[in-house]
């Protein structure tokens, strides 16, 4: 499993499967606890439960950890921890899409960041309607839904209550863009047509989550 935890990447995976230590930064023993200094770059660790999770939990919570790039937990029952990871949030369950008109896909300015439209499922939504629903809604034009990218985690507090999104994401295909603008009700500010060159740019202003999706189209998409 991979999530975002305050835009941070976080693997969950199972010990013993074939892991290069060489490709961390820092290699720490499951035996002990964690402390804010020995965050810095790639870091696993190995035999970690799930108080080392909690931990990470409760430091981002009072912490920016900016020296921390992402976090691996290497665990000896990955259901039980991906369960536990879980069980301190309540889940949300969002869609959203790329969205493809000739060789530039659609983004979004939404709080002083680049975004992906996406959206809120309504209560017993089907995914692949609701991802078309909340594009259409959120930047006024109309689309195709063609296949599922990936899904992604990642987490939030709102009112003090931890937030855990799932997100699954669609490539669309531009259909009628005449009436294009954006839900100002939502935040958003500008609706833009991107090529690659323009995409990459916005991404420095972006969050962690929306390049992995961006990353998953573009390698899939290589005439783009």
């Amino acid at each position: 499993m991979k999530l975002f935890l305050n835009d941070k990447p976080v693997w969950i995976v199972q010990l013993g499967e074939q892991l290069d230590s060489s490709a961390y930064d820092a290699v720490l023993d499951g035996k002990n606890e964690i402390i804010s200094k020995n965050l810095v770059g790639n870091v696993i660790i190995m035999g970690a439960s799930p108080s080392h999770i909690d931990r990470l939990l409760k430091l981002l919570e009072v912490k920016k950890l900016k020296k921390l790039k992402e976090i691996t937990f290497a665990v000896p029952d990955k259901k039980f921890a991906v369960e536990f990871v879980k069980d301190q949030f309540k889940i949300v369950k969002a869609a959203g899409g790329i969205v493809v008109k000739e060789d530039k896909i659609l983004m979004i300015f939404r709080l002083k960041k680049w975004d992906l439209p996406k959206g809120k499922l309504r209560k017993k939504e089907d995914t692949e309607k609701g991802a078309k629903r909340e594009v259409e809604e959120e930047c006024n034009i109309k689309v195709e839904v063609k296949e599922k990218i990936c899904k992604t985690w990642h987490t939030y507090v709102r009112k003090g209550r931890r937030i855990l999104k799932k997100t699954t994401w669609y490539l669309m295909e531009n259909v009628n863009d005449t009436m294009m603008r954006p839900q100002i009700e939502e935040y958003i500010e500008e609706v833009r047509w991107m090529d690659k060159k323009d995409v990459k740019k916005a991404t420095k202003n972006s969050y962690r989550s929306i390049e992995e999706v961006l990353d998953n189209f573009y390698r899939e998409k290589t005439i783009l």
